[in-house]
C-alpha cells in the first residue's frame, strides 16, 4: 500500500473537521434569544491535533468585529493570555459593544502551537504565512512557501500552497462576513494595518494605535510578510490590522483594551460593511463574493450566470461551474456559504454515464487515500487538486472512482464524481477541472420551467 504523503493527512484531518455536524458544532440561536443572551460561547473548528478553536461572541449588530489572539503559539502566549483578559472584561461590561457591532474574541487559531510550545502549527508550517494574499494589487505580499519569520529568518514554513492548514482555511470562512479583524501578535509596539492601500485597515490601524499609545507603522518595516492573515483580509474588504505588543510576556491589557473600546466606539466609520462586487457584469452579493474570490474564483467557479436568489434561508447564485449557497442559518460559522451538491445530482441521474463498477464501493487500499463515508478513492491528479481546493468544502466526498467519460467540450476523458462537482482530467496540459455543473443545472431548470412552451416536432 502507498503510504500517503504528509499533505495527504492533512487533507484527511480537514475531512475530520469539516465533516463535524454543523447543528451540534455550532450552536445558532433562534429568532430573539439574542435578546436575553447577548453573550454566547462557539466552537468553531478543531485543529490538526485535535484541540479545541473556540471563540465568544458579544453583541449582536451588522458589523463583525473578529479579535484573533495567539497564532504563533508559545512564543506568543501573552496574546492568549490578552484575549482570554479581553472575554473576561466584556463578559462583564457587556453594554460596552455598542448595538452596531457584534464582538468576537477567538484566544488561539493555533491551539497546538501554543500547548507544543511553537511558533508554528503541528504540521510545522507558519499560520501567519500561509493565507491566499495574491488576491490583492501588491505582488510583494503574495504567498511564498519560503518565508521571512521571527527575526527576519528564512525558512520554508509557508507551507505546501496557500492556504493549505485547515486552521487557516477555518479562520478564512470565519472572517467571510466580517466588517474588521484585529490579529494580535508580540512583540514590537506598533500597529501596522494591511500592506495594499486599504483606507478602512490604515484608519483602523491608526485609531487603535492612539487610543493604546503603541506606535503606528505604514508597513511591517523589519521585513516582507507574506501570506499574512491581514493582507488577505484586507484583500477581501475586511479592515484589518496587526497590534504588536511591546512584551513577548505581558498582556498588556490596559493598552489594548483602550485600542479595542477606541474601535467599539467608532464602529460605524471605523468598521465598514461588506460591499457587493461585480463580476462579468452581474452583481455578486458581498459575502458569497469573498467566498467565490478566496475559494479558487473563475478557475474553481466560473463566472456568475446569474443575479442572486433570495431563497427560505438566505441567498442562491449560480456560476458556470457550481451554485453557491448562503445560509443564514449556518451565520458565524465557517459553514456560511457552501457550494450546492450540484455533483450528487448528476450522479443520481448518471449525467456522465459510468457504469456500475465506477459507483462501487473499493477496498480501503485500493488508493493512497480512502473515505469510508462514500466508499470511494482519491489518487494522482484528482487527489492533489481535492487537497488544493479546500477538499470536503468546495469539492466534496468522491461519489465514484474514476472513468472514461465526454466531458463538456466533446472530448473522452478520465471524470470523477463527487458531491458538489464532476473533475474532469486535461492530459494536454495536466491539469484538472470542474464541469459546468452550474451551467447545466440552469438550462435543465429552464427546460422544465412550468412557462417553458412544449415544442412538437
Amino acid at each position: 500500500m502507498k503510504i500517503p504523503s504528509v499533505t495527504s493527512i492533512v487533507a484527511l484531518l480537514v475531512v475530520c473537521m469539516l465533516a463535524m455536524p454543523p447543528g451540534r458544532a455550532f450552536p445558532v440561536a433562534a429568532a430573539g434569544e439574542y435578546a436575553e443572551t447577548p453573550i454566547r460561547e462557539l466552537t468553531l473548528g478543531v485543529s490538526a491535533q485535535g484541540r479545541p478553536i473556540t471563540a465568544v461572541q458579544i453583541g449582536v449588530g451588522s458589523r463583525k468585529l473578529v479579535i484573533v489572539g495567539d497564532t504563533h503559539g508559545g512564543p506568543e502566549a501573552n496574546t492568549h493570555e490578552l484575549t482570554v483578559q479581553l472575554i473576561e472584561h466584556f463578559r462583564a461590561n457587556a453594554d460596552q459593544v455598542p448595538p452596531p457591532t457584534r464582538l468576537y474574541l477567538i484566544p488561539t487559531i493555533n491551539p497546538d502551537g501554543l500547548a507544543l510550545d511553537t511558533r508554528f502549527d503541528a504540521a510545522g508550517v507558519d499560520l501567519n504565512r500561509n493565507m491566499n494574499t495574491n488576491h490583492d494589487a501588491c505582488p510583494e505580499n503574495d504567498w511564498s512557501p519560503t518565508v521571512f519569520g521571527a527575526y527576519g529568518i528564512v525558512s520554508d514554513t509557508g507551507g505546501p500552497f496557500p492556504d493549505s492548514q485547515h486552521e487557516t482555511r477555518l479562520i478564512r470562512d470565519f472572517l467571510l462576513d466580517a466588517s474588521g479583524a484585529i490579529f494580535l501578535h508580540s512583540n514590537a509596539g506598533l500597529v501596522f494595518p494591511a500592506f495594499c492601500e486599504h483606507a478602512p485597515s490604515i484608519a483602523l490601524a491608526q485609531a487603535y494605535a492612539e487610543a493604546s499609545g503603541y506606535a503606528y507603522s505604514r508597513t511591517w518595516e523589519a521585513y516582507k510578510i507574506t501570506g499574512g492573515m491581514h493582507d488577505w483580509a484586507g484583500s477581501m474588504g475586511i479592515a484589518a490590522i496587526t497590534p504588536e505588543l511591546i512584551s513577548g510576556v505581558d498582556s498588556e491589557f490596559p493598552q489594548n483594551l483602550a485600542g479595542v473600546q477606541a474601535v467599539l466606539e467608532q464602529a460605524a466609520v471605523l468598521l465598514p460593511l461588506p460591499e457587493d462586487q461585480i463580476a462579468a457584469d452581474i452583481r455578486v452579493p458581498a459575502v458569497i463574493w469573498r467566498y467565490w474570490k478566496s475559494h479558487g474564483g473563475e478557475d474553481m467557479f466560473g463566472l456568475p450566470l446569474e443575479t442572486a436568489r433570495r431563497t427560505e434561508h438566505g441567498l442562491v447564485q449560480t456560476f458556470t461551474r457550481a451554485r453557491l449557497e448562503l445560509d443564514e442559518d449556518r451565520a458565524d460559522t465557517p459553514f456560511l456559504v457552501q457550494p450546492a451538491p450540484l455533483g450528487t445530482q448528476s450522479a443520481a441521474a448518471r449525467s456522465y454515464g459510468g457504469d456500475d463498477a465506477a459507483f462501487a464501493p473499493v477496498a480501503p487500499d485500493a488508493a493512497p487515500v480512502f473515505f469510508p463515508e462514500t466508499g470511494h478513492s482519491l489518487r494522482e491528479a484528482f487527489l492533489t487538486y481535492w487537497q488544493r481546493q479546500s477538499g470536503l468544502a468546495d469539492i466534496g466526498y468522491p461519489l465514484s472512482e474514476e472513468f472514461e467519460a465526454t466531458t463538456v467540450d466533446g472530448r473522452r476523458r478520465i471524470v470523477q464524481y463527487f458531491e458538489r462537482t464532476i473533475l474532469a482530467y486535461y492530459p494536454e496540459d495536466d491539469s484538472v477541472r470542474p464541469e459546468p455543473l452550474g451551467w447545466r443545472q440552469l438550462q435543465l431548470e429552464g427546460v422544465a420551467a412550468p412557462w417553458m412552451a412544449a415544442q412538437v416536432r
